[in-house]
């Protein structure tokens, strides 16, 4: 009875199978106007002459509705023949933005909506480029624009689609705060970002306006510093607050910092490819590494050191990967795997998305071109040299098949961004007042060549200044600057004189070794010099114009752990300036280091050394007196800046050899719930002496000290620097100060 019941179902199933199914051997095609018969039919993917299931029919007419040219699709089959009727949509005839005066808003808008002139017009594509448009000028900080769509269907099935824009005014940030379990205070953590509290006197910044893209950056560069910082296990977010009945914002940034992590042990996992011994030099790092507090710069410097071992020992397909283990709560072990990779070559490589970044510049930050071996750790750098040069907002990478076995196509896409800016900012202080005015242009003629002028009035001076900087003169991978200058220094009051000077100049600065800067510099000077009626005859007698052609330097040993607000390490510099052509060929040498080391809770201990000396090559001349050294104010708090050394009757004529040292000690746990101020203690020590140009002058070889608290405040109008100060040794002629402060701003 099974036997017979089970073939009674497999002859109704099998018959059923034949009823749904269909075959055609012809196709007819109606409602079409513009699109061909056989190009619909090809949408379909159906075949001739094969049974069709109501599953695969639906196929068809999913597959001919994905075109996107047909607003309604019906399809049967009917005598063998497969009928497809159909209704297109029209074609968009033009497309306009109304209320949108800015046409760069317009030329981004136009390139990221799907719909296009001269195409289909899809609803479903019309839905999703309306929230692209609103999301846009959202990011652009117009949070309350809205988006209408009028279309205009002409007889020809063609349509016009008009976009109407009510931009509204852009939003602006009332208030930036920083919550959590952040570790630093707030007035430490704003500078590291980008966005900045609008405030009425701003009236040139665009960082003032809530932009989406702009606090995603300030959410990476946060997270940086906190990995540099040793918070391994850091989170931020972001939240925005619109305040109730009005269009600003509180943008408020979230920070779990967590505990402070210290690196353990390092492990090197090699294939059979590679041998050990030419990891000795990194296997030391490891050992230097350990039981310090985690950075990600160091890590990253360990991957450049790799970087550097397989080019030196011509490791051409290397892959790296880092594994991570945390153990005893805050001990991190780190495991680097070196395998050679895939062998596989370059053969092409494309470059989208720049349409105004000349596409030779961008191909000089490639590290791995075009018929070279593929080496991953090589192609992240160079993604990481087009990151760094600023002036994109994203940069993606994408590796696929050649056009044969063995070879690669990369696809490199960048986004570009606004290079230009307009800056201006204001100062006033014990030590006076300052005012500056400039313009920077980070791409100029889609070159990478950065431009700056710069002008800035003192209450003594009126300095301005032209740079331009190639990142890449003649294939070098060096940067050079040529700068044009021209100052007005007026000193009569209280130096005795006044000096005007000309420069043009040209140098460089680069990475010689690893943390070893190399700085040439060759200038050209003017110098008119004249001094007050008043002045004394060794002042007198250097009156009139003066040329002269310098060659200056500087090299600089760099081990700081970050430099920005560095916790341990040193820096150390020497510098010199030789007279090539001049009329009293004074050189100038000088030397100066300063170190850093953290104690408990994020307190920094700085000590530093500053020595200056200038001295005339010429035994029948002496040091010009526009160029005659003062102690830095920054370098000796205490005392009137300019006000201390050698004097001549009335006027501080400075001194021929100077030397300061600096030590301070942050003080992070005093008053730890007033976010936005820091406390300092300092002790001072300088000296200033010797004058070349007479005997009878006093040479003034005496310390002068002094110490005190050092108070860095952030306020509404910006941020506030004061220091109370005692001196405790002095030389007979300098002038005190006990208070000292200055409050700055930028617009």
């Amino acid at each position: 009875m099974f036997k017979i019941i089970s073939k009674f179902t497999f002859i109704v199933l099998l018959f059923s199978s034949q009823v749904s199914a269909d075959v055609f051997v012809e196709y007819n095609v109606t409602g079409n106007e513009r699109v061909a018969d056989q190009t619909i039919f090809n949408f379909s993917q159906l075949k001739k002459a094969v049974n069709l299931s109501d599953v695969d029919l639906n196929d068809g007419l999913k597959n001919i509705y994905d075109s996107g040219f047909f607003e309604e699709v019906n399809l049967n089959i009917k005598n063998n023949i497969l009928n497809i009727n159909v209704k297109e949509y029209p074609i968009i005839q033009e497309i306009e933005f109304k209320g949108i005066k800015a046409q760069k808003y317009i030329k981004v808008l136009t390139e990221s909506i799907e719909l296009k002139s001269k195409s289909s017009f899809n609803k479903f594509k019309l839905k999703k480029d309306v929230n692209t448009i609103t999301n846009i000028l959202r990011q652009s900080g117009f949070y309350f624009a809205k988006v209408n769509v009028e279309q205009k269907i002409n007889e020809n099935n063609t349509i016009f689609l008009f976009f109407n824009v009510e931009m509204g005014e852009k939003a602006l940030i009332k208030e930036i705060k920083f919550i959590g379990d952040k570790k630093f205070k707030s007035r430490k953590l704003q500078p590291i970002i980008i966005s900045e509290e609008s405030k009425f006197w701003k009236f040139l910044s665009t960082k003032k306006y809530l932009d989406k893209q702009r606090t995603e950056l300030d959410k990476r560069l946060l997270k940086s510093f906190y990995l540099n910082q040793g918070y391994y296990n850091v989170n931020v977010d972001e939240a925005f607050t619109q305040i109730f009945n009005k269009k600003d914002f509180i943008v408020t940034y979230r920070i779990d910092a967590g505990e402070k992590f210290v690196f353990n042990d390092f492990e090197i996992k090699l294939s059979n490819d590679y041998d050990i011994k030419s990891f000795e030099e990194l296997i030391k790092t490891f050992n230097k590494l350990k039981n310090t507090t985690y950075s990600y710069k160091r890590i990253d410097s360990i991957l450049n050191e790799i970087d550097k071992i397989s080019s030196t020992e011509n490791f051409e397909f290397i892959d790296v990967s880092v594994s991570e283990n945390i153990i005893d709560g805050n001990k991190i072990n780190f495991v680097f795997n070196i395998n050679e990779s895939e062998k596989f070559y370059v053969e092409k490589i494309n470059i989208l998305g720049n349409n105004i970044t000349n596409e030779e510049f961008i191909r000089q930050q490639i590290v791995v071109d075009e018929g070279d071996p593929f080496n991953a750790l090589l192609h992240n750098k160079t993604v990481n040299n087009l990151k760094g040069t600023n002036i994109f907002k994203s940069v993606k990478s994408d590796v696929r098949d050649g056009s044969v076995e063995g070879v690669k196509i990369i696809d490199l896409t960048v986004v570009e961004k606004p290079t230009g800016e307009i800056k201006a900012g204001a100062g006033y202080g014990t030590t006076g007042s300052t005012f500056m005015i400039g313009i920077n242009e980070n791409n100029f003629n889609g070159k990478g060549i950065k431009l700056n002028l710069e002008a800035q009035v003192t209450e003594e001076s009126l300095k301005g200044n032209f740079s331009y900087t190639n990142p890449n003169f003649r294939y070098s991978d060096r940067a050079v600057t040529t700068s044009i200058g021209s100052s007005t220094t007026d000193k009569e009051k209280d130096f005795g004189y006044k000096s005007s000077v000309t420069n043009i100049g040209l140098g460089t600065s680069f990475e010689q070794y690893e943390d070893f800067y190399f700085s040439p510099n060759l200038s050209l000077t003017s110098e008119s010099l004249t001094t007050t009626a008043l002045a004394s005859a060794n002042y007198k007698k250097q009156e009139g114009s003066y040329f002269d052609a310098l060659f200056n330097y500087s090299v600089s040993y760099d081990k700081r752990d970050s430099s920005y607000r560095p916790r341990n390490g040193y820096v150390s510099t020497f510098m010199q300036e030789i007279p090539l052509v001049s009329k009293e060929y004074t050189i100038i040498n000088g030397y100066q280091i300063t170190g850093y080391k953290e104690l408990l809770n994020e307190s920094v201990f700085k000590l530093g050394l500053y020595t200056r000396a200038i001295n005339s090559m010429t035994s029948d001349e002496d040091v010009r007196v526009s160029k005659r050294l003062f102690i830095p104010k920054n370098k000796l708090k205490g005392f009137k800046s300019g006000k201390v050394g050698p004097k001549d009757g009335a006027d501080y004529v400075g001194g021929n050899y100077m030397a300061t040292i600096n030590s301070s000690i942050s003080l992070p746990f005093i008053f730890p719930t007033l976010d936005k101020i820091d406390f300092a203690l300092f002790i001072d020590a300088a000296n200033l002496w010797h004058v070349d140009y007479s005997k009878l002058v006093d040479q003034s070889n005496s310390i002068r000290s002094a110490a005190g608290l050092a108070v860095d405040v952030s306020t509404p109008i910006g941020p506030l620097s004061f220091s109370l100060s005692q001196p405790i040794s002095k030389a007979e002629g300098d002038l005190t100060e006990s208070f000292r402060f200055n409050l700055g701003t930028t617009f």
